[in-house]
């Protein structure tokens, strides 16, 4: 996943220092030059602090891979199957999987985002921070994700489930366009496809 580049350019479009950026993810300077430079390996919470402040979906630095891309995090690994777009919103659909232990806590993603997960196995716990909530097998949570929010098995088993992840258009952006993107760099192939 080279992720820098695109992190660099985004940053750039928009008239954000690197130091600006940093403090408003709530990440490192260093930790952010060094995403930028190729030299660290980000988790899934630090991209989702970051293009949060840059107020693009995460697919917007992902690079086109040759594979599908997984994401991961302190309990959550995340497999991206496909990224789809309509005239009010970008969608990002996920295959997750969570590991028991203790619960991954992820950053508020830019207002307006929605994350939407059907559970297959296992029973998760997740949701704002201060209103989280459980699903079991074939049932279905969904919240505004631009607050801090968890994700958490409950017992020892491994939550199996798909997230889809709904981010708004901001006013005026056009089609299938992300600022400083072409549309062809964040579309994805679907597992087993050609």
């Amino acid at each position: 996943m080279d992720v820098g580049p695109r992190i660099r350019a985004l940053r750039m479009d928009r008239g954000i220092s690197l130091s600006e950026l940093a403090r408003l993810a709530g990440v490192g300077k260093a930790t952010l030059s060094g995403l930028e430079n190729g030299v660290r390996n980000p988790t899934l919470e630090t991209l989702y602090a970051i293009t949060a402040q840059l107020g693009v979906p995460l697919t917007a630095v992902l690079s086109a891979p040759e594979e599908t891309p997984t994401v991961r995090g302190a309990a959550v690994g995340a497999t991206l199957l496909e990224v789809f777009h309509d005239r009010d919103a970008t969608y990002e659909l996920y295959r997750m999987r969570v590991s028991p232990g203790p619960a991954q806590l992820s950053p508020a993603h830019q207002a307006g985002v929605t994350e939407h997960v059907t559970v297959f196995s296992g029973v998760l716990r997740a949701g704002p921070v201060d209103a989280t909530r459980t699903a079991g097998p074939g049932e279905y949570l969904r919240w505004t994700s631009d607050v801090p929010h968890s994700y958490a098995a409950v017992g020892d088993e491994q939550v199996r489930a798909s997230l889809l992840l709904r981010y708004p258009r901001p006013s005026g952006e056009d089609g299938r366009r992300i600022p400083g993107m072409q549309a062809d760099d964040i579309s994805f192939r679907r597992p087993g496809s050609a």
